[in-house]
């Protein structure tokens, strides 16, 4: 078990790696060694998140959730396949640390009486400017 949060905690069995050949520099290495790690993650059907978490995480996701609700996480920076390894894991723990956190709900507040009355003395304010540019009248 993975532990994310104190609250949740991930299996290892649900995290599927498979091993690739990087791009980038590293001349003859990069052609012979699959250091570069693809990581998968099934957000919809886990059962180690709570659904309210899992719905964030895959809104979070973004262009890296396929349409199965599979979260892809590719991770080439490093020389070494365990690094790798190491670096997509944690890109995927901190977006499902981001997930557990519950927004905030907004609470519709009124305004204030000073806040009301500064408005409309500033709305007077800038009308008797205007009117003070304006051209003198036929009276």
């Amino acid at each position: 078990m993975i532990q994310v949060t104190p609250s949740i905690a991930i299996d290892e069995s649900e995290i599927e790696e498979s091993f690739v050949r990087a791009s980038g520099p590293g001349g003859q290495h990069v052609n012979k060694v699959s250091t570069a790690v693809e990581l998968r993650f099934d957000a919809r059907r886990s059962p180690s998140l709570p659904n309210d978490v899992a719905i964030r995480l895959m809104k979070l996701a973004g262009s890296r959730l396929t349409q199965d609700g599979v979260i892809v996480i590719v991770a080439q920076a490093q020389r070494s396949q365990k690094r790798n390894r190491e670096e997509a894991l944690e890109r995927l723990l901190e977006l499902i640390r981001q997930a557990a956190v519950r927004p905030q709900t907004r609470r519709a507040t009124k305004p204030t009486k000073a806040s009301k009355e500064k408005r409309l003395a500033s709305k007077e304010k800038r009308s008797s400017v205007k009117a003070g540019r304006s051209k003198p009248g036929m009276e």
